[in-house]
């Protein structure tokens, strides 16, 4: 598996290097934006670790040019920005992941493997529950004649509740599978993202199958 490393500090980028390839990956280094960019959409990246401060073009610009030509690239954001504002604006245009400076190896190590695990099976994921089907690769929700576009979380979101569906699935927990941070009582971004599959998913006589359990979470009903 190839991963792209796209980190300005030199020092950094070598840490990097070095670690992933005594982990067995082939690993490729850019040091700016329009670099990392052109070596994001060679077809042979398999994932990329892309930090949000780089020279020449910012890491969300280049975040954003990977979505639209490779929408189902890993992309594990590398930064010194914690907040959680950052944290959302960085998934909200399409991270996979993000780590915040400074950091572990072997917590990116784990997410390394987790997101190169999860892109493998993508391929063969089609969930069908609710009444729903959702085809992760094309990222299209159908619901009897409805056929919608998902964003990638929206996505994400959609796929946790259908793999858990009938049971009731607390805020922290799709934080941890949708977003990959911890919950944070500040960010109210699993009940936006709620909001706008409802919109989605919502027929002129029958609104989508998504409750709210007060206190609790979301659940997708299944008893019609």
């Amino acid at each position: 598996m190839e991963i792209l490393v796209v980190e300005d500090e030199a020092a950094i980028a070598d840490f990097l290097r070095r670690g992933l390839e005594a982990e067995g990956y082939s690993v490729a280094v850019a040091a700016d934006g329009p670099a990392g960019e052109r070596l994001a959409l060679a077809p042979e990246t398999d994932l990329v670790v892309l930090d949000r401060m780089l020279p020449g073009r910012d890491g969300i610009d280049v975040l954003e040019a990977i979505r639209v030509a490779r929408p189902a690239l890993p992309v594990i954001m590398l930064t010194a920005r914690g907040e959680i504002a950052d944290r959302v604006e960085g998934f909200d245009r399409g991270a996979t992941d993000y780590v915040t400076k400074p950091f572990a190896f072997e917590e990116l190590l784990a997410r390394v493997r987790a997101r190169l695990k999860g892109a493998a099976a993508e391929s063969e994921t089609v969930l069908s529950a609710a009444g729903i089907r959702l085809n992760l690769i094309r990222r299209r929700a159908t619901r009897n004649e409805l056929e919608v576009a998902l964003a990638e979380r929206e996505a994400d979101l959609l796929a946790h509740l259908m793999r858990n569906a009938g049971r009731v699935c607390s805020r922290e927990e799709i934080l941890a599978a949708v977003w990959g941070f911890e919950h944070d009582p500040g960010t109210n971004v699993v009940q936006v993202y709620v909001g706008y599959l409802r919109r989605k998913l919502a027929l002129p006589d029958s609104p989508a199958p998504i409750e709210t359990v007060r206190s609790v979470g979301y659940r997708l009903r299944v008893d019609g």
